[in-house]
């Protein structure tokens, strides 16, 4: 269950994105392009991306959430939180059930029909893309504004950005070796360029096999990986066994010799405050004699 859910939340970002200055202010639109408003802070909140929803918790607003999707399992306190049903072309009239008076989306070609019905209905909403760390630091210091705290969006922003930058200095020097992240089997998905997760693995000291494809979560073959032929393997728990499990599996080397890492999807399975915690958890995985 756990692997499906990390699935889900990768495919919720599966539009390829531009990284964002993370020195910018808060624009005056968001990602669909409409206009960011400024109101009273918000009391009532639903959060349909489990990225946003972990970081209002962050935030100190948890308790003004009063919607989430199915995959907003972060913190626990979010499991509290009335379940909406999906991120992606989400269930208007149960959303404006709830009244809400502000809205937080994933700004996918699939939610722009509901962005624009809850900016009708007089829903003050706001769509963002958040596939790379440098749109993380964007949506927290943009959330921190609409809930009247600039400065603790911040220091949330800061904080998970100088754990990273001591992560990537930490391994820095160290030799880089080739990974393949194995995200779903059929079809075979893996990342590219256009994910955090590829950053991710350049700030833990490695190299993604995918890493020249601009496809956030692309499709590949076998073949193809075994002619990439990666040092490593990553993996969640399920992922794991599934890859041991397939003779297809057999010749590469990084099954053959057990170089398989296996991570926790929990923590690295979206692009939020954990993003700090998800570096340092990969870098001990690749570099296990130097940093643990």
């Amino acid at each position: 269950m756990l692997h499906k859910r990390f699935v889900a939340l990768l495919l919720l970002a599966a539009t390829t994105s531009c990284a964002r200055d993370a020195t910018q202010g808060a624009p005056e639109a968001d990602d669909f392009g409409d206009p960011i408003i400024v109101r009273s802070a918000p009391r009532r909140i639903v959060s349909l991306n489990p990225a946003t929803t972990d970081l209002i918790f962050a935030l100190g607003a948890g308790d003004r959430l009063v919607g989430r999707t199915h995959w907003d399992v972060y913190p626990e306190a979010a499991k509290a939180v009335r379940d909406l049903g999906s991120g992606i072309r989400p269930n208007v009239e149960a959303v404006l059930g709830v009244r809400p008076d502000l809205v937080i989306l994933y700004a996918s070609k699939d939610n722009r029909a509901a962005a624009s019905e809850l900016r009708t209905a007089g829903v003050n909403t706001l769509s963002l893309k958040i596939d790379h760390i440098a749109d993380f630091y964007y949506a927290s210091r943009t959330i921190g504004r609409l809930l009247g705290d600039s400065a603790r969006g911040a220091i949330v922003a800061d904080s998970v950005e100088r754990t990273l930058k001591r992560v990537r200095a930490t391994t820095q020097s160290l030799d880089k070796p080739t990974v393949f992240w194995h995200i779903w089997d059929a079809p075979l998905i893996t990342i590219g360029r256009g994910s955090y997760m590829n950053e991710l693995i350049e700030i833990a000291g490695g190299r993604n096999i995918y890493g020249d494809v601009d496809q956030t979560s692309p499709a590949v073959s076998i073949e193809d990986v075994l002619k990439r032929n990666p040092r490593y393997i990553i993996t969640g728990p399920e992922g794991s066994l599934k890859i041991m499990k397939d003779p297809r599996w057999s010749e590469a080397p990084a099954v053959r010799d057990r170089r398989i890492l296996v991570v926790d999807t929990a923590i690295v399975g979206r692009p939020s405050v954990r993003l700090g915690e998800a570096a340092e958890s990969i870098a001990r995985l690749l570099h296990p004699k130097e940093l643990n």
